[in-house]
């Protein structure tokens, strides 16, 4: 089910606070509010991040930042034809949830088409379902 942050289904996913939180802390990184989110809560959990730019090499494609539990933060640009979204490039690192600033510095990169950040395939930094296991990190696992 994609939804925004906010769940009317009086159900809320036992992740979606520390994700709310972690969401949080990257968008105001990014000099961006919450209200550019969305929030994918089926295994595995992913969000969405419309970013208000263009990158280098695709002029005139809307870009968007992707987070999920098993890959971590990747970058994509939106098609022309409303087909899935294309992912240009991931975060990687040693944990999907690594420091705002961190998240801040690769979406730099991106648009200083810096390729020395981030990595063309995607890594898998955990398995996907341990609802508990995401929460703690999302809580506490970010490096700092």
């Amino acid at each position: 089910m994609t939804a925004s942050l906010h769940i009317t289904t009086g159900h809320p996913h036992p992740a979606l606070a520390a994700l709310r939180g972690y969401l949080d802390e990257v968008t105001r990184a990014l000099g961006i509010g919450l209200e550019s989110c969305t929030v994918d809560h089926d295994t595995p959990v992913s969000a969405y991040i419309a970013l208000d730019e263009r990158l280098p090499g695709y002029p005139g494609r809307d870009v968007a930042l992707l987070w999920d539990e098993v890959h971590g933060w990747s970058a994509a640009i939106e098609t022309h034809s409303g087909e899935d979204l294309i992912v240009i490039r991931y975060l990687g690192g040693p944990t999907v949830t690594p420091a705002a600033a961190a998240v801040a510095r690769f979406v730099t990169a991106l648009r200083e088409d810096d390729h020395r950040v981030g990595r063309l395939d995607p890594p898998a930094l955990r398995a996907a379902g341990d609802l508990a296991e995401l929460e703690a990190l999302l809580r506490t696992g970010r490096a700092r």
